[in-house]
């Protein structure tokens, strides 16, 4: 099982992405068919959609102004925004692919899980406090300080939108192809109950009824991969030491578990995809609007704090399912396509949680699991809506078209057709991409987030030498060179559009794109003498003391 085609296409079925979270050929799900009406996961599901529609329907009596849509009004707390980021990050991908990859090659699920978690303490200590003091609503907020408004805010959209859409199409795609094997429902209409749903909580609730959504989900989901991985270390004693020597003992590889090894076979590929998965996760809006919705910048650092424990947390969970999986359900027949372990798994590789759920918990087990895994892409699509409404509605309507002088009842109009937009689009990609290789669309979302949004931003909070010139042409370039890496690679250029040679040799492009974008920032601003980039320059200063110390910030906020 090769780690570089497993783990891409488990990332596919969810976000994403990209990266993190996380990169992301075959579908989402692999094919097969379809499973047993699983009543208990429906009835868990409707529970869910009940009890999210009922936070909606409070949260929109709630949401009367633009700062109560985009923000939750900025009264969020540290511990709440924590496991609300946490939601965002942890989707389907980490709880399906994850598991796949410890089951199938060991060390190395648990080296891009590690991946997946590096790009925390970034945003902790570099990026949370500046974020939250410099900014209002969203992180072009921050890249147009003391920019030029309309250029920047137009490339920062532009590139926020790419990362939003192409994440939004594996979601989807994952929704359909997911509950088609669990649910017995057909494709497209999961997928289209997906967009509805997302468009109910994002249009009625904004960012309170979101928040919430995912910190339900988010607990969900700890709670439901915790029962399962304790029930299955009940049946080893709860002995890490006993778990680790048998599932050396039974799985094919033996001791090569427990090293780095198909990882290591291109270390360029699997650079690019570290550094596409830590600075990534730095660049993806709807992450980064998170810090926009607690009081200052103190919460903010704790929200990454919390964040931090709950994601980490969860990564190791994974890490003991997936070993406890080798041996429960590698070595049990029911669990195969002709009941012969070892073949291949019912409903794809994918699906080894899921077979371990129902190993150690049963039908009720299960069915709560694969709810869990729905909401999930639930809760994951409306911050991906939010945040792309958000970039239409403020930065490129309020701030480029009307130049900061749009009435907030048209702005959140706006802001909510952007929305309905948004999720007709992402259910129409959705269907239309059913058959086809998605991994790339995940990897380019984290690929473009760490090259184009991340290098401008970054820049923008520690550079006084950054200039609107410098910011465009990075912010570009990064932005063009992702999207022509990735579409000249093997997952577009061989497996989607059938030629027989990848014009580009590796699969991600962070390595090669987001170094070109940096350089290209530096090269142009120092090269600009212009009378505006000397302002640009100077105004550095009032940035820095406003990053540093929020003066200014609750004014801004209150606007």
């Amino acid at each position: 099982m090769d780690v570089r085609t497993v783990f891409p296409r488990a990332i596919g079925l969810a976000t994403a992405a990209v990266a993190a979270a996380p990169a992301w050929a075959g579908p989402a799900v692999e094919a097969g068919a379809k499973q047993p009406l699983n009543l208990h996961a429906i009835a868990m599901f409707c529970a869910f959609v009940a009890l999210t529609m009922g936070i909606t329907a409070w949260a929109s009596g709630r949401t009367r102004s633009a700062a109560d849509f985009y923000t939750a009004g900025g009264g969020i707390t540290g511990f709440q925004n924590g496991l609300a980021i946490a939601g965002d990050y942890m989707s389907a991908a980490t709880l399906l692919g994850l598991t796949a990859l410890v089951y199938g090659s060991g060390l190395d699920g648990y080296i891009y899980a590690f991946c997946f978690f590096a790009g925390w303490p970034i945003i902790l200590f570099m990026m949370a406090e500046r974020l939250r003091n410099l900014g209002r609503f969203t992180f072009a907020d921050i890249t147009a300080y003391r920019l030029d408004q309309g250029r920047v805010r137009t490339m920062a959209s532009i590139g926020s939108l790419t990362v939003v859409c192409f994440y939004l199409i594996a979601q989807m795609v994952g929704a359909g192809q997911l509950i088609r094997l669990l649910f017995g429902l057909d494709y497209a209409v999961a997928v289209v109950a997906v967009g509805a749903l997302m468009m109910v909580y994002v249009i009625k609730g904004g960012m309170l009824a979101t928040t919430w959504v995912q910190i339900i989900k988010a607990c969900m989901l700890m709670a439901g991969g915790t029962l399962v991985a304790v029930l299955a270390m009940s049946r080893f004693g709860f002995s890490y030491t006993e778990l680790v020597e048998r599932a050396v003992a039974a799985h094919k590889d033996g001791w090569k578990i427990l090293s780095p090894g198909k990882l290591i076979s291109d270390p360029v590929t699997a650079v690019s995809l570290a550094l596409g998965l830590m600075f990534g996760t730095a660049g993806l809006p709807h992450i980064l609007m998170r810090f926009f919705t607690v009081t200052d910048a103190k919460e903010a650092r704790k929200s990454v704090l919390y964040a931090s424990g709950f994601i980490a947390y969860f990564f190791n969970v994974i890490f003991l399912m997936g070993l406890c999986a080798i041996l429960i359900v590698g070595q049990d027949g029911a669990f195969f396509e002709g009941g012969q372990a070892g073949g291949k798994l019912l409903g794809g590789g994918n699906m080894v949680a899921m077979h371990l759920a129902k190993a150690v918990g049963g039908d009720l087990l299960l069915g709560f699991l694969a709810a869990v895994a729905f909401a999930t892409i639930l809760a994951v699509v409306a911050g991906l809506a939010l945040a792309g409404a958000s970039a239409i509605s403020h930065d490129l309507y309020a701030r480029v078209i009307k130049k900061g002088q749009a009435d907030e009842a048209a702005e959140m109009r706006v802001s909510r057709w952007a929305t309905l937009a948004l999720g007709v689009v992402a259910v129409t990609l959705g269907i239309l991409f059913e058959k086809q290789n998605v991994a790339f669309m995940v990897g380019l979302a984290f690929g473009i987030a760490a090259s184009s949004n991340f290098p401008v931003l970054i820049l923008s909070m520690y550079w006084p030498g950054l200039t609107t010139r410098g910011a465009l042409a990075g912010g570009y370039v990064g932005l063009f060179t992702a999207v022509a890496l990735v579409v000249a690679s093997k997952s577009v250029w061989v497996n989607v559009l059938g030629h027989a040679a990848p014009v580009f040799p590796y699969e991600q492009p962070a390595l090669f794109s987001m170094p070109l974008a940096f350089v290209v920032c530096w090269l142009v601003s120092v090269s600009d003498r212009s009378l505006s980039a000397r302002a640009e320059r100077a105004a550095f200063g009032e940035q820095f003391v406003r990053a540093q110390t929020g003066l200014g910030a609750a004014a801004a906020s209150s606007h």
